[in-house]
């Protein structure tokens, strides 16, 4: 199981949001790079990268943290937020991102995710933001009606790399992941499933590992490890990274 250290961006600075709130940040750092660095220093082999501004707005805005990053490790990244057509994902992959995700668009226009999955195969990411078991677009300012497993299922045979499920409600609350959701969707379909929200700590990340009997690619953390909450060498090792 991946342990995937989050850089979300705001303005161009490290923030975590609770709740998804983008009044309610704390800044961790204004050095996008200096901070990604740091986690491949410290043996991390993934790294999660979300354009807040990009989710709200509906187009990239944090590009040049962005760009910084990956001018900054070669550790393999994802990205999400404000991709929402083509050129955006061919423009990222060009870049060097290794996967995008895309949350919105699969809602919006799931023809695009299935096409995207078809010509970049491996490289397509998934990401399923929900309330209440429903899901979130437009940088979680609307919930509509659709069930997150329903949005799930509609890529069963897309050839998704992994679908990122984020229990809005536990999004940098610090109030553990929501295991039981996770799970009952990973059950579901047969993509590989990515947890996000909540992680509080060790405790935790042993709990997924035993529930996850292999269904579960990975965990992002992100206020956990920037409080020290969640220690990374001993993380690292408990998961054989």
């Amino acid at each position: 199981m991946i342990l995937f250290p989050a850089i979300d961006l705001k303005d161009g600075n490290v923030v975590r949001l609770l709740h998804g709130d983008m009044n309610q940040e704390t800044v961790f750092s204004n050095s996008p790079a200096a901070q990604a660095k740091s986690f491949e220093e410290l043996g991390f082999p993934w790294l999660h990268i979300v354009d807040l501004n990009g989710a709200i707005d509906g187009a990239p805005r944090n590009e040049e943290a962005v760009s910084a990053i990956l001018g900054a490790v070669s550790m393999k990244t994802q990205l999400g937020g404000g991709i929402r057509d083509r050129q955006m994902i061919e423009r990222w992959l060009a870049a060097g991102i290794d996967r995008v995700i895309l949350g919105t668009v699969a809602v919006k226009n799931p023809q695009l995710v299935k096409d995207a999955c078809r010509d970049y195969p491996g490289q397509i990411v998934v990401g399923i933001d929900a309330r209440e078991g429903r899901v979130a677009v437009e940088g979680w300012v609307e919930t509509g009606e659709t069930l997150a497993v329903d949005l799930a299922k509609q890529f069963e045979d897309a050839g998704v790399a992994a679908i990122i499920y984020t229990d809005i409600a536990r999004d940098g609350a610090m109030q553990g992941v929501n295991t039981e959701e996770t799970m009952a969707l990973a059950d579901a379909v047969s993509i590989p499933v990515v947890a996000s929200g909540g992680l509080n700590g060790m405790e935790d990340l042993q709990t997924l590992q035993s529930a996850s009997q292999g269904k579960l690619q990975g965990v992002i953390s992100g206020r956990a490890l920037y409080d020290g909450r969640l220690d990374s060498k001993q993380a690292l090792e408990f998961l054989g990274c």
